[in-house]
């Protein structure tokens, strides 16, 4: 019986570490968690926040994902939106989810991610910045 998900695995090129740090700490405030020594060997970085946990492994022969993608639940998607702008990274927002706000971004080796949050029934309305 599956019971959760523990993480999500992306793919980086090598020598990437630095440029993933900077966006996924810096950037989207996730925390970096040490990769056990084992494993650390190998480069790549891990990160969390909330139950959110991303692994990047070094890849040689790297492809980013542009279709595959893990939807990171967040609050004030607008704040998100407004960060990932300063830091120059795209965001393309996407009305097609019933029920949600989202928009897709890119980290900087070219993965794709979803940002998503649930629209509050009383709270959102269609006029709002976004949408």
């Amino acid at each position: 019986m599956i019971t959760g998900l523990d993480h999500i695995q992306l793919a980086a090129p090598p020598g990437t570490e630095d440029a993933l740090r900077a966006y996924y700490a810096d950037v989207l405030g996730m925390t970096e968690i040490p990769k056990p020594p084992a494993l650390a060997a190998r480069g790549g970085c891990w990160f969390e926040a909330g139950t959110a946990r991303l692994h990047l492994g070094i890849d040689p022969g790297f492809h980013p994902a542009r279709k595959a993608h893990p939807g990171l639940r967040v609050h004030d998607l607008d704040t998100f939106a407004t960060r990932l702008t300063t830091a120059h990274a795209p965001v393309t927002w996407d009305h097609r989810l019933p029920g949600h706000r989202r928009f897709y971004s890119t980290d900087p080796v070219g993965n794709r991610l979803e940002f998503v949050e649930a629209v509050e029934a009383a709270g959102e309305q269609a006029g709002q910045a976004g949408t």
